[in-house]
């Protein structure tokens, strides 16, 4: 049996991708912006309670790390603004629903700050 060079390859590069993969690092605190340290905090008084910033790892909801620099949300959606602010303002599954708690303001810069997650 002749074994392919291309073929030992191409399985190598798969391993790789289902193995130890590394997520992005968060942007450094000193390095945020005033928008961005405002939706920190934010993200501080509402999120932290259920979502970890800087792991994948669950508390009650997922963890959030790199959130925007993956294609697709835990639930399986696009990775976008309009679906992350759409699971904020109305919740999802055991998520509550937080349209009624921010204002437009807090919710841009909590978009902002988890972009650099």
């Amino acid at each position: 049996m002749k074994v392919r060079p291309q073929l030992i390859l191409l399985a190598c590069v798969g391993l790789l991708g289902t193995g130890c993969r590394r997520l992005p690092p968060s942007k450094p605190l000193n390095q945020l912006t005033p928008t961005e340290m405002q939706g920190r905090a934010v993200f501080q008084s509402h999120c932290a309670v259920c979502h970890s910033a800087n792991t994948e790892n669950s508390l009650h909801g997922p963890g959030l790390q790199a959130l925007f620099k993956k294609p697709y949300l835990p639930s399986g959606a696009p990775a976008n603004d309009e679906r992350v602010t759409a699971t904020i303002l109305h919740g999802r599954n055991m998520m509550p629903a937080f349209g009624s708690q921010l204002d437009d303001e807090q919710l841009q810069s909590l978009l902002a700050y988890l972009h650099t997650l």
